[in-house]
């Protein structure tokens, strides 16, 4: 690992108090060193012998030469029954990144004061894929425009107007060749003039596309924002209220697995070639949307000193947003998951946005009058908006603008060619979006009760208990066209023999859902200390005890993290209630800084080089998070 940060800023009056500069720059050039664990067939399983099969499966030509050229054999052992072994690699993460900011603050009179800041940032990351066979590259460059008025009424009333906007390119998932050349080998491919596909088998680790077969978007985001505030102190009030809007310009390209993505039911079928289904983006796909919101915003705050020892916080904010929606009017979704057909353009679902009053209270009180022991507490209503990014996943990739082709029952040996001849006659089975068409409004209630003590020689204490709970969350799923079960007084029984279910939607392939049914649940301890030694050495620590449960933990896809459920059973959400995927029980954080004290035989010129010095550092440490097994293919014939 080694990082290197540098930079250089100039400040100063322009006109003597009245006009004044500052600019910056930074710049960061970072390389990384990450160890990666993948799951290979081991070498027994390579000669067709398996703990599954009592007879030796004949290893297919086809499978033999992509093993050869794109799954190493495994250098640190076997697992379990020995069918799969651990290969542990190594690759550089480079992140170069330039920061630039200037600001200008201009003073009219004793009334009004203008100021204006502008930002421009960029970098990138380039990293290895788990294999090692190819590299990734994601590029960004922001630049933020900020102007403000303040202007003084009197000592007790002040206006604030602020006016920004925000601009940011994006692209991820390019491939660029790795340390495989066999990645970028268009020999390899399952669509013509393409890399090798994505493959899926159960135990394995996931084998990533090939250098231009990853998913990849364009992302070109623009957010203009308007603010006012007014302040005004009356007697023990201290009013703030204001207002806020903001549009947002969201213009996103994506295409999904141009390179086509195969999935096998079991090791045994990928080692004889046969592969259950192959998806791949299809010719004719529009690749470009444009969405479009509004947000608008009002909140109101009256902070009262009701005695010298007691202070109430209350206050109320509404804000709603426009559903998304598209410039050219390219939106599609399904209203029931079983309709024939989607319905095109109109909105994606009514509103749930319009009564968002959200009302906050807190205190703070100092029982001994000394400002050295306060107790203080607040409950709060937040909302949670239905933006852009929830609907990207379904909308993306969802026909009639995209098309992916799906071909299921697969005959033996269409890996890695047959299989796109066979998608390519998809008249039906394209991918589909659905949206809850009556959502419920998303909140989350907070809540929090803190002691806090400042205790001689300067250490300070705080002993804390932090809630919160999630109501309506939107609930993510991969893919919600699956064959249904029958609920019985024994649970819930799916169709046997095994695979003679029906898909809830046959007109339909994959049909990633959003309903508004997830809810969250949060409770922790917390506990911090700080404290300064003969005024050289700062030390201080955190310790957080604390446990997060939900239904759904992801927002953008049913997969968001590592460890979780690409599909999460929707039609009944408590089978989904526990852990958070996210949730890290236990977390404790020390830092520390020391002073290193002056020379006392400098002075002159020789003081500045060999004074000032600091020495710090951190230490943190926490729990692991949560995994969930399970069984890999499709063990309950849901066929999705």
């Amino acid at each position: 690992f080694y990082r290197h940060q540098f930079g250089a800023s100039l400040g100063g009056p322009i006109w003597k108090d009245r006009i004044f500069f500052f600019g910056a720059y930074e710049g960061i050039r970072q390389s990384q060193g990450d160890s990666n664990s993948i799951n290979t067939p081991s070498e027994a399983a390579r000669a067709g012998i398996l703990s599954t099969s009592p007879d030796p499966i004949q290893l297919d030509p086809e499978i033999k030469r992509f093993l050869d050229a794109f799954y190493p054999l495994p250098n640190a052992g076997v697992l379990g029954t020995g069918d799969i072994g651990r290969y542990i690699n190594s690759g550089q993460q480079v992140t170069p990144g330039n920061h630039v900011t200037a600001r200008f603050d201009h003073v009219l009179s004793d009334h009004d004061s203008l100021f204006g800041a502008y930002t421009f940032e960029s970098g990138s990351n380039t990293s290895p894929d788990r294999f090692i066979a190819k590299r990734t590259i994601n590029q960004s460059r922001g630049q933020i425009l900020r102007l403000g008025h303040t202007h003084t009424f009197s000592p007790r009333l002040l206006n604030s107007f602020r006016f920004g906007m925000f601009r940011m390119v994006a692209s991820t998932g390019n491939g660029l060749p790795g340390q495989n050349p066999l990645a970028g080998d268009t020999s390899y491919g399952s669509v013509p003039d393409h890399t090798h596909a994505r493959i899926r088998v159960p135990g394995l680790s996931m084998l990533g596309a090939g250098v231009d077969g990853a998913v990849m978007y364009d992302f070109h985001w623009t957010s203009i924002q308007a603010y006012d505030d007014v302040s005004l102190t009356k007697g023990p009030h201290a009013l703030k209220f204001g207002v806020a809007v903001e549009r947002m310009r969201d213009n996103i390209a994506a295409i999904n697995s141009p390179s086509g993505e195969f999935s096998f039911n079991s090791l045994a079928d990928f080692l004889s070639n046969r592969p259950s289904s192959f998806s791949a983006t299809l010719p004719g796909t529009l690749l470009g949307r444009s969405f479009r919101q509004t947000v608008v915003g009002a909140y109101f705050q009256d902070d009262w000193l009701v005695r010298p020892n007691l202070t109430l916080a209350l206050g109320l904010r509404y804000e709603m947003a426009t559903v998304p929606t598209e410039a050219n009017g390219r939106l599609t979704a399904l209203r029931n998951l079983a309709d024939p057909a989607p319905q095109v353009g109109g909105s994606l679902f009514s509103n749930p946005t319009l009564r968002n009053f959200a009302p906050r209270v807190g205190f703070a009180w100092d029982p001994f009058h000394n400002g050295r022991s306060i107790i203080s507490s607040g409950f709060g209503i937040f909302d949670v908006l239905p933006l852009p990014y929830e609907v990207h996943s379904g909308e993306l990739f969802a026909a009639p603008f995209f098309l992916t082709g799906n071909a299921t029952s697969l005959p033996p040996l269409s890996f890695p060619t047959g299989a796109y001849d066979i998608a390519l006659q998809s008249t039906a089975g394209f991918s589909q979006a659905y949206f809850e068409p009556h959502p419920k409004r998303n909140y989350v209630m907070q809540w929090n009760l803190t002691t806090q003590w400042r205790l001689p020689k300067d250490i300070r204490l705080k002993v804390g208990y932090v809630g919160s709970h999630g109501v309506h969350h939107i609930f993510r799923v991969s893919d919600a066209n699956i064959v249904l079960p029958t609920p019985t007084p024994a649970g819930y029984l799916w169709p046997y023999p095994y695979g003679s279910g029906t898909r809830l939607n046959p007109n339909a392939g994959r049909i990633p859902a959003a309903f508004w049914q997830g809810d969250s649940f949060y409770h922790a301890l917390v506990l911090s200390a700080q404290a300064r030694i003969r005024h050289s050495l700062f030390i201080a620590g955190s310790y957080t005890w604390g446990k997060s449960i939900d239904t759904s933990s992801g927002s953008i896809d049913g997969n968001e993290y590592s460890n979780a459920l690409s599909s999460p059973l929707w039609f009944d959400t408590r089978l989904n209630r526990g852990q958070s995927d996210y949730d890290i029980s236990q977390n404790v954080k020390i830092i520390y800084s020391w002073q290193l004290p002056s020379p006392r035989w400098t002075s002159g010129v020789a003081a500045w080089p060999l004074s000032g010095w600091q020495i710090g550092g951190v230490f943190e440490a926490n729990t692991g998070g949560p995994f969930t097994a399970g069984f890999g293919g499709d063990p309950l014939g849901m066929q999705s």
